[in-house]
């Protein structure tokens, strides 16, 4: 009985609001497997939905709810009877099942933009695919002692006017070589473009930029400090242009406004009226995946 709720519990949590996603995403049909009932494990109907949840009773004055990739977790003080949780977790229902469905969407949007790395694979490049081909002829081998083939790349265009990138590698070339070799050349166009638009609007806004470099920071776009160096994430450079526009604003404004205060948001909407939609695009993103070296 034990193990059948437990199999209950694992199918309510995952397959949440999958009849929701768009058609667009196909979603593997549902499986029963083995699931381990986790510790301090329960469900209960919120807004008509079957949710699973963790229940860790901790050292807090409050209930806290979080909501991550793993379902929903709900700390509680030891004192507080579980009749009392649970009607808290009616109260927050519209709010959590909210975060669910964002959660669960963010996970096949994930899903959707994972990139099986040969000949033909396809990467987001300033807001549109980015077809990547394989050809050996721009290998150029290296003179002297070294006798590997140094990797070239072109941009260039398929038989259906499609922006392609052209790596010269081999057909055979494994997985992480190809990652590799499109990574270093989508850093390298980061650095120029962003260095760019970093000047472009330095000037409309009458700050001055010390400096300009790269990150891989994972969850942060951007950032300034007072000397006015300024750091972007590598990984803008798959979105459009906008969205780049309004990190590099963002950034800037920085430099007058060391804060997010209603002062920092009135330079960003001088510069970019239209900024709010660039941000909410951010909160939606889905990017590939791949092995992160430093920039």
């Amino acid at each position: 009985m034990l193990h059948r709720l437990a199999q209950l519990l694992k199918t309510a949590q995952m397959s949440l609001f999958d009849n929701d996603l768009p058609d667009a995403v196909p979603t593997a049909p549902a499986v029963e497997t083995p699931a381990v009932l986790p510790r301090g494990g329960h469900m209960m109907r919120l807004n008509g939905h079957p949710v699973a949840y963790e229940l860790r009773r901790a050292r807090r004055r409050s209930i806290g709810f979080t909501v991550t990739d793993q379902g929903l977790r709900v700390s509680a003080p030891k004192w507080i009877a579980h009749v009392d949780i649970e009607r808290a977790l009616q109260q927050k229902s519209d709010w959590i099942v909210r975060k669910l469905r964002e959660q669960q969407e963010r996970v096949q949007r994930m899903r959707a933009a994972r990139v099986v790395w040969a000949d033909g694979c396809e990467v987001p490049y300033l807001g549109s695919p980015l077809r990547v081909r394989l050809d050996a002829s721009l290998i150029q081998p290296l003179s002297g002692r070294r006798r590997a083939a140094q990797v070239t790349v072109l941009q260039d265009v398929d038989a259906n006017e499609q922006p392609c990138l052209r790596l010269g590698l081999p057909p055979d070339a494994a997985a992480e070589q190809i990652c590799a070799a499109v990574q270093g050349w989508l850093q390298r166009q980061a650095l120029r473009l962003f260095e760019i638009r970093c000047l472009h609007y330095a000037v409309q806004m009458d700050v001055q930029m010390s400096s300009l470099r790269l990150s891989s920071a994972q969850g942060r776009w951007g950032s300034a400090s007072a000397s006015g160096a300024i750091r972007l994430n590598w990984r803008l450079i798959h979105m459009p242009m906008s969205v780049i526009d309004y990190v590099v604003v963002h950034e800037l404004a920085h430099l007058r406004e060391m804060n997010h205060s209603a002062r920092f948001w009135a330079i960003v909407e001088d510069a970019l009226p239209d900024f709010e939609r660039a941000r909410q695009h951010l909160k939606q993103v889905a990017l590939p995946e791949f092995e992160e070296r430093a920039a």
